[in-house]
């Protein structure tokens, strides 16, 4: 099932639905409407949900601490970072309150976050992301994940991690 989103294609061979689940329509099915953060694309396969965010950046520069001048750029960077992670986090999890509230999340649901970063500032994100989300049975009471797995990666890892999946990028 091939579908496009901000500015790329995929190609999620096997899935049995795939959908833009940030519909922005109003006339279209997958519309949810609500005043809460969803996630680009929602990927239905017999076992399992793929929740996928797209963030195209142009200058990763803001977001990468290690590359800093002072103390005060090194903050500035870091609160452009914090921003951007609790951003992503919220997207995973109001997605995941929408698709609970449909009895949508029987499966194991895995986030992915396809992000124009290099593979150090992605490995970064994905770090902390996994302890925010969280991923995995966070608490000795929980039954069940609210997420699987996560990853964080850029157009060439996501193409060597997911070669089932194929994606290009698309327009200028």
């Amino acid at each position: 099932m091939i579908i496009q989103a901000d500015g790329y294609q995929f190609d999620f061979t096997d899935a049995v639905d795939v959908f833009v689940f940030d519909e922005k329509d109003k006339s279209k099915p997958t519309y949810h409407g609500l005043p809460m953060k969803g996630v680009d694309i929602v990927a239905v396969f017999e076992r399992q949900y793929v929740f996928v965010e797209i963030k195209d950046y142009d200058d990763i520069c803001l977001y990468d601490e290690s590359k800093n001048a002072c103390e005060e750029e090194r903050k500035r960077k870091h609160d452009h970072f914090k921003w951007l992670k609790n951003y992503l986090k919220y997207k995973f999890r109001d997605t995941f309150l929408f698709r609970y509230a449909e009895q949508k999340t029987e499966f194991p649901i895995h986030y992915i976050c396809l992000l124009s970063f290099d593979n150090a500032l992605n490995a970064i994100m994905n770090k902390n992301l996994v302890i925010e989300l969280p991923v995995g049975l966070a608490s000795c009471r929980w039954k069940q994940e609210i997420a699987t797995s996560c990853h964080v990666v850029n157009l060439e890892k996501w193409n060597q991690n997911f070669p089932g999946w194929p994606a290009i990028k698309i327009g200028g």
